[in-house]
C-alpha cells in the first residue's frame, strides 16, 4: 500500500501500478464513498454483476444455518 499526498484543490495521485493495474486514464469516472472512517475509490469495472462473485465467503453459509434455524424452531 502506497502513501498519497493531497494537493491543493484536495487532489491526490493514484500510484502508477494501480493505475495500469485498474486501468484508469485521465478522465475516467471512479466512485467514491466513506463508510466507517474509511475512504473507498471504486475503479470502473465492465461488467458489475461479474466484478461481484466471489465477494461474499462461501462459509458460514447463510442458507445452512437458516435451514439449520427453521429445523430446530419445528421440533
Amino acid at each position: 500500500m502506497g502513501t498519497v499526498r493531497t494537493l491543493s484543490k484536495g487532489q491526490i495521485v493514484i500510484p502508477a501500478g494501480l493505475r495500469k493495474k485498474y486501468r484508469i486514464e485521465p478522465g475516467t469516472e471512479m466512485q467514491i464513498m466513506e463508510y466507517g472512517g474509511i475512504i473507498y475509490l471504486i475503479p470502473p469495472v465492465d461488467d458489475p454483476v461479474r466484478a461481484a462473485l466471489g465477494v461474499l465467503p462461501a462459509e458460514p453459509s447463510l442458507a445452512e444455518r437458516l435451514l439449520r434455524d427453521r429445523k430446530k424452531e419445528f421440533r
